[in-house]
């Protein structure tokens, strides 16, 4: 599972890609309620990600994003220092403890083309809370 968040002046959102083991992509793209932090974004996005993959029944997870700071944090390389970042440290915490085996890789960002193109496509593409597009994705 990739991971990763997309801030602008005025919006918030996170991209999160599952991977089968055959390479089939299954990419999930969310805008945030509320405009925060790029770090608070990506634990956010991290959030959503594991949540879904304990919805899925997912026992086994690889997870791989480019923000350096958060996965340190969570391989407890780093300490979490902002006051802001420990209830998604905390709650980071305790999904990872729902699958039998986790991997955590940062992945640099020049690495992470496919999702941050995915990131970009997904907030440019934001629409106001009234609207609605259908997009088809071949």
């Amino acid at each position: 599972m990739f991971f990763d968040r997309s801030t602008r002046a005025d919006e918030a959102g996170a991209i999160v890609v599952f991977m089968s083991p055959q390479w089939q992509t299954l990419p999930y793209s969310f805008q945030l309620s509320e405009l925060r932090s790029n770090n608070v974004a990506e634990y956010q996005a991290l959030i959503i990600g594991l949540q879904m993959a304990i919805n899925m029944g997912i026992t086994a997870l690889e997870v791989f994003g480019d923000s350096k700071l958060i996965i340190n944090q969570l391989l407890t390389e780093y300490e979490v220092r902002k006051d802001d970042l420990v209830p998604y440290f905390r709650l980071e915490t305790q999904l990872l403890q729902e699958f039998e085996t986790v991997t955590l890789e940062h992945v640099p960002r020049k690495e992470n083309q496919m999702v941050d193109t995915l990131t970009n496509l997904a907030s440019s593409m934001t629409l106001g809370k009234d609207e609605a597009a259908d997009v088809l994705i071949c």
